[in-house]
């Protein structure tokens, strides 16, 4: 399973004041009556995120496009948005030493 589906099968979306949609299907190949949807909407390319209010109306039109978007609340969103930021964080770089190593001195 993977990560977006994870979020939508573990949230109940009616609880939250915002809803975050993710496109995350094409829109080439749908259904005219689902490309006006997501124009509704205001998603027009695929990973693009777009905050709407939780009303009825929006809900409507995620059951509607359901196999095309992703839907997370504000605290999911965040910490996804979170996550991908500490995965991008600057790293300490790595210290090669390509000197040779200095000669071992044995005294008898």
């Amino acid at each position: 399973m993977n990560a977006f589906k994870a979020f939508k099968t573990c949230v109940p979306i009616t609880w939250s004041p915002n809803l975050y949609i993710t496109l995350v299907r094409g829109i080439p190949g749908t259904r005219k009556l689902h490309r006006r949807t997501l124009e509704a909407l205001r998603l027009r390319k695929c990973n693009r995120t777009v905050m709407r209010w939780n009303t009825p109306t929006v809900r409507g039109m995620l059951q509607q496009v359901k196999r095309l978007v992703v839907v997370e609340t504000e605290e999911m969103f965040k910490a996804r948005k979170a996550k991908e930021a500490n995965h991008r964080a600057l790293r300490p770089p790595l210290v090669v030493n390509h000197l040779p190593a200095p000669p071992a001195s044995c005294s008898p």
